[in-house]
């Protein structure tokens, strides 16, 4: 069997090695290895566009050996990508955001019809994975490291409390292992039961823990995948009711819609919020009428924000990329770089936003 196995293996490496040599050179006068250097310093915005030259291109383009080179040049990119809804439809489609060749920044159509899939950001294949094999309410979504955490409530029993019928839910979480394609089993937590829903407005990651932001302030916990714990969620942080927000050098940003328009942080280790300097003006100009602001981290010391505007009688959705920097005395600054309307079609509404390093 072993032997079967290495010769299969040296078979197909074999034969890699020959369809390699047996492809003419994408650039002829130059070895395919060094073009393979050369498109891998270029930005990845301008791929498509590489992708027209030629099909050896395009299939560059498209390949792991491509983003794996980058990977080990240290020059891989944060792309954005949005799962929008059509408010006419109800139909899911997603969507990544592209640098226009005018340097503007646009919300381009990737796949439809979203639901429990798989996606390589690197070709833009989609295939689906299994359903959740154990039903929960009030679901979460989180990446840590190569696994996927769904956190939500479980029916466990019902209760007689006060002279009446109740149902008795309990926290629990189940999860995806990216690498084996498999759910694990659903861990309930016993001794830690939950009131009526909707009980979530947000959650995000902070240094390998899941942080879930309830509607109501005794509804917020943290899970640590470590020791598989359910903790009370820190008082100073539950304070404020954060809800769109990212994690960018384990410091939480949020967009502070309830009043005057700020963007709000929360350093986790000195245990206090405070305001982010120097976009007083821009946010009062933009984001002052929005209901609702997205904040997503968009690599070291970044994010982007996204946020809905009329135009014209129209509703339009726009995204900013604001760099960060901590100052002496630890104040956090904040400079906008760059604000493009990025989708314009009047219905669509965003769902999610997630930033892939490719």
């Amino acid at each position: 069997v072993n032997f079967l196995i290495h010769s299969t293996k040296a078979m197909s490496e074999l034969m890699e090695r020959f369809s390699e040599l047996s492809v003419s050179p994408l650039i002829p006068s130059l070895p395919n290895d060094v073009t393979l250097d050369i498109v891998a310093r270029v930005p990845r915005s301008h791929y498509p566009t590489l992708s027209l030259v030629s099909k050896s291109f395009r299939k560059l383009i498209a390949s792991s050996k491509l983003y794996k080179r980058r990977s080990q040049l240290g020059i891989t990119q944060h792309r954005l990508f949005a799962v929008l809804r059509n408010s006419n439809t109800g139909d899911f489609n997603l969507y990544i955001l592209h640098r226009k060749l005018n340097c503007t920044n646009r919300l381009v159509y990737v796949f439809n019809d979203i639901d429990a899939l798989s996606i390589d950001c690197t070709s833009h294949t989609v295939q689906p994975i299994p359903d959740i094999p154990q039903r929960m309410s009030f679901k979460v979504v989180n990446a840590v490291g190569k696994k996927v955490y769904v956190l939500g409530d479980s029916f466990c029993h019902v209760i007689e409390e006060s002279g009446g019928w109740w149902k008795g839910w309990r926290k629990a979480v189940t999860v995806f292992d990216t690498e084996t394609q498999s759910w694990g089993a659903k861990l309930v937590k016993e001794d830690m039961a939950v009131g009526l829903g909707p009980f979530w407005s947000d959650s995000v990651v902070m240094e390998g823990k899941v942080y879930l932001k309830g509607c109501i302030n005794r509804n917020s916990f943290v899970y640590g995948p470590v020791g598989k714990k359910w903790e009370v969620m820190d008082e100073m942080m539950n304070s404020e009711d954060w809800e769109g927000a990212c994690v960018v050098d384990d410091v939480l940003y949020y967009h502070d819609c309830s009043g005057k328009a700020v963007l709000r942080a929360f350093d986790r280790k000195q245990r206090c919020w405070s305001v982010v300097n120097g976009l007083e003006e821009f946010l009062a100009a933009e984001t002052s009428q929005s209901k609702w602001c997205d904040a997503v981290s968009y690599g070291e010391k970044k994010l982007a924000l996204f946020f809905p505007k009329k135009h014209e009688g129209s509703k339009i959705i726009c995204c900013a990329e604001i760099a960060l920097e901590r100052r002496q005395g630890g104040e956090i600054w904040g400079k906008m770089e760059s604000c493009d309307v990025v989708v314009d079609d009047g219905v669509s509404e965003l769902v999610k936003c997630v930033a892939v390093s490719v």
